[in-house]
């Protein structure tokens, strides 16, 4: 098992939206850049339902995020892994990010997607119970990740085109659901 650490979050500006991953995978920690696996259908999704091109140095697709009022983080700072799953990451090693500074810098962020269920379990037990209730909106997009193969190109794009006007399904978490 490797110590692996996320990158600090991509948030310029006002963003009203926040999408998280749970922990960058080994080509994009070797990169230094989100979503870097070639695979990885991240960039080519926000590319299309945004308007800019996937195909942009990483600079530039992140300013596409930030222009269009999206900010992107990971829910974990740390863990302990052997390659890039999730299903490897030792759950007794998992370090959460700082969540309540990084919404108290950006209150205006309203809703929050998850890049697949790691993310969004991760997120429910170890960074919920700590943030006081608030308006914040909620909702688990299929992983972009070429692991996650169970869907299409086309189906995953369907899904996540609700990050594009901040619409959707999103929901707010109950004190139930907080708990879990």
């Amino acid at each position: 098992m490797t110590r692996v650490r996320s990158f600090a979050p991509i948030a310029v500006g006002n963003p009203t939206r926040l999408i998280l991953g749970s922990m960058p995978g080994v080509a994009s920690l070797r990169a230094g850049q989100y979503y870097a696996h070639r695979r990885n259908l991240f960039w080519s999704i926000l590319g299309e339902i945004l308007g800019f091109d996937p195909g942009l140095p990483y600079a530039d697709r992140a300013a596409a995020l930030a222009a269009s009022g999206i900010a992107l983080w990971d829910v974990l700072k740390s863990c302990a892994r052997s390659g890039s799953l999730d299903a490897a990451i030792e759950k007794d090693s998992i370090i959460p990010n700082d969540f309540a500074t990084f919404f108290a810098r950006h209150p205006q962020v309203r809703r929050v997607y998850f890049n697949g269920s790691t993310a969004e379990r991760c997120y429910r037990r170890l960074v919920l119970p700590r943030l006081p209730a608030g308006a914040l909106a909620y909702e688990r997009l299929p992983s972009t990740s070429p692991a996650h193969a169970a869907l299409s190109y086309e189906d995953k794009l369907a899904a996540w085109r609700v990050v594009a006007d901040g619409s959707g399904k999103a929901r707010r978490l109950s004190s139930r659901a907080r708990r879990r």
